[in-house]
């Protein structure tokens, strides 16, 4: 201090003192991202060189462990589906393809052929409650002849209804890759793996999910969706991406004919299709091949009114069974399926004027806000005909 003043040292310019540390940052910073380069570049090759497919080179078949009259249905390292509405027994159907494969027998149409240490079956439920999952799977057991009150060590069956989605999906993961055997996967109700069933983003996630476990621990996942109320369509943006990646796809539905039938047929299928068949619940319990049922012949009509009355009343007894319908899209969506069943699969603009045409006809009438069915003066043609129609 020279006369109260203070005498700092020379300042050296901040871009001269900045400069060697710059330098040395920016350098890191290049170095870092031409490390990451190489390393993409790398998996990049290393995906590529596994992905390849050669003409000289030998690509094994893909083991089949499901088929039906010869068609096949499931391989090791693909996934496949069951679709139907509610309540149309499609747990009782893959009920009886897990007691197939899990004794290499045939229950139903289901033929299965799992090899030795692919034997063991993953069962994941994620809508019903402990007990009745418990009773599905003494019914598996009982299909297939074993204790009912006896572990099965080949199937593991986990109840997964207060879980998350995120939490499912982990569970799933780590079933797969940390317990060995597994040759069948059943996942009923797929849906409950993600949040929102029409995010394409989780909907394209989860199928890639499913195609990603199936080549990789070479299992077969068998999954469970419904489908919408009003029409066949396998619900939301999830069932459309399952639809189009999947070996499979089987539809089952209540029989229009027999209500206590249901019919099992193909929807979608990578191999030649087989013939639909039919099973009823019996005493005990359990699913058995309705051998008796006979399946209508679908005509098809080009017009509404080339239907002939006795088919439109017999189509009315099957949707007033319960007595009269109150309102009028209850009774659309009553009459939709039932002329579907018949070869009549129209929209809402036609069935308004099958609606019409049976009023004019007096088969239909309102009665304020109810709509019945009017019986004919004599309908001794068509309960004949039906008592001679086996279910």
């Amino acid at each position: 201090s020279t006369c109260g003043a203070t005498i700092f040292p020379p300042l050296m310019s901040s871009s001269l003192a900045m400069r060697p540390k710059f330098k040395n940052i920016m350098s890191d910073k290049q170095q870092h991202i031409m490390e990451t380069t190489k390393d993409i570049e790398e998996e990049f090759e290393r995906i590529m060189q596994e992905a390849s497919i050669y003409a000289s080179s030998k690509c094994s078949k893909p083991m089949v462990i499901i088929t039906v009259n010869d068609s096949v249905i499931a391989t090791l390292g693909n996934f496949s589906l069951t679709t139907g509405k509610a309540k149309a027994k499609k747990t009782f159907n893959v009920s009886a393809m897990v007691s197939s494969a899990l004794t290499n027998s045939k229950v139903l149409q289901y033929q299965s052929h799992l090899p030795e240490g692919k034997r063991r079956i993953l069962y994941i439920d994620t809508e019903q409650s402990k007990f009745h999952c418990q009773k599905v799977l003494k019914r598996i057991l009982k299909l297939s002849n074993l204790p009912e009150d006896l572990d099965c060590r080949n199937i593991d069956f986990i109840c997964m209804r207060e879980y998350s989605p995120r939490k499912r999906t982990d569970i799933v993961e780590h079933a797969l890759s940390h317990r060995e055997g597994y040759g069948l996967v059943i996942i009923d109700g797929i849906r409950d793996l993600m949040l929102d069933i029409n995010n394409s983003a989780e909907s394209v996630d989860l199928v890639n999910k499913l195609m990603r476990w199936s080549s990789l621990y070479m299992v077969h996942i068998h999954c469970v969706i419904h489908v919408n109320k009003g029409d066949d369509n396998v619900r939301g943006h999830l069932g459309t991406e399952m639809q189009n990646k999947a070996e499979s796809v089987l539809q089952v539905e209540k029989s229009f004919i027999c209500p206590d039938v249901s019919e099992v047929r193909v929807k979608y299928i990578r191999d030649r299709e087989f013939d639909p068949f039919a099973f009823r619940i019996n005493k005990e319990g359990l699913p058995e091949l309705a051998e008796d049922y006979r399946f209508r012949t679908k005509s098809r009509w080009s017009n509404y009114k080339e239907i002939p009355d006795t088919m439109h009343h017999e189509v009315l007894e099957y949707v007033f069974r319960d007595g009269p319908i109150k309102g009028y899209q209850p009774l659309m969506e009553a009459l939709k399926p039932a002329y579907k069943a018949i070869g009549y699969d129209r929209g809402d603009g036609m069935m308004n004027k099958v609606v019409k045409l049976l009023i004019e006809k007096n088969i239909l009438e309102k009665q304020d806000r109810y709509y019945c069915y009017v019986c004919p003066p004599t309908n001794a043609n068509i309960t004949s005909r039906k008592e001679e129609e086996p279910c």
